[in-house]
């Protein structure tokens, strides 16, 4: 019998997802329930305020029980925390707490649903290239993107389909949010694996699979990537370290983001009365967020300036 191949999924849990983790949480569950190898998951449960405020300590107590009904499973390793907890933290962490207890590592989001094939197909996938490409990358077909440098990740179903600014009731769009059922619809047509290799990389943090040997020869999030833009900092790591690797991206098999969702951030003070479907609206509505955004990107895109002082938290309060 053939060994199986061994996962690691983590996720990082902000208490305003309460409302939106459900989802993710039954595609998790139905994927590792396809497949009989083992899978390790990881979850954070972050309950601090110092970036978002709850409307009320009533309130936060309800979210932080409504998590913990969903998460708290003796099949998950979760941790519940009360420190500013950013998701460059804990996938920065993350990989390096797994990657020698498994041998590949995948990054869960809390607005996201993953197939439930994704176990079965990432299994026979590292089966076959892990003797010749030990070190590599691999990613789901996906949602209706920004622009057409998205395109060698989009599902075929998308791909043809016009960019409607706006536009949240066709189920192709950017703001549409897709439910499992309407996932698991598009991934029940496809036959054969459509397994392309990307000519350089391109992902973003939902869903990236990376395998365990890539994490071993040094590559993770630096530690100047303090808040948002750790894929992109992730990326270039990679391509300083390890060159271009291959990144194996599942075309035919959908990974739906639900990044526009308006469960995704609940119950924040100061928020109450912003559309729920502007993301953008909702966290630029707090002084520290822009200052906080730019610092990172700016520490992102310097990593390899030996002149340039990164910014820190204390930058972003001073």
């Amino acid at each position: 019998m053939d060994k199986k191949t061994t996962f690691a999924i983590g996720c990082l849990v902000q208490w305003y997802e309460c409302d939106i983790i459900e989802d993710y949480i039954s595609s998790l569950e139905e994927a590792m329930g396809e497949y009989n190898g083992k899978v390790l998951v990881d979850f954070t449960i972050c309950l601090n305020q110092d970036l978002e405020k709850c409307i009320s300590n009533t309130q936060l107590k309800l979210c932080e029980a409504k998590i913990g009904n969903q998460i708290l499973d003796i099949r998950f390793k979760t941790k519940i925390t009360r420190d500013l907890v950013t998701v460059a933290d804990y996938r920065r962490k993350f990989n390096e707490e797994y990657c020698e207890k498994v041998d590949v590592l995948m990054w869960g989001e809390s607005d996201s649903i993953i197939p439930k094939q994704t176990f079965n197909i990432l299994d026979a996938l590292h089966s076959q290239v892990a003797s010749q490409t030990p070190k590599y990358l691999g990613f789901f077909g996906g949602c209706k993107m920004w622009d057409d440098s998205w395109k060698p990740l989009e599902h075929p179903d998308f791909t043809d389909k016009p960019f409607i600014e706006g536009d949240t009731k066709n189920w192709w769009s950017l703001r549409y949010n897709m439910s499992k059922e309407e996932m698991n619809k598009i991934n029940s047509k496809t036959e054969k694996l459509d397994v392309k290799v990307l000519p350089q990389h391109k992902f973003n943090g939902c869903g990236l699979v990376i395998s365990s040997e890539v994490i071993k020869a040094g590559v993770n999030i630096p530690r100047s990537v303090f808040f948002v833009h750790e894929d992109t900092a992730f990326m270039q790591i990679t391509n300083k370290v390890l060159g271009n690797i291959p990144q194996y991206v599942i075309k035919n098999i959908l990974l739906v983001h639900n990044r526009k969702s308006p469960k995704k951030r609940m119950h924040i003070l100061g928020e109450e009365n912003i559309n729920k479907t502007d993301m953008g609206a909702l966290r630029k509505s707090h002084s520290w967020y822009s200052k906080a955004n730019k610092m990172c990107e700016e520490n992102c895109y310097n990593l390899f300036n030996p002149g340039y002082k990164a910014f820190t938290w204390e930058d972003v309060w001073s």
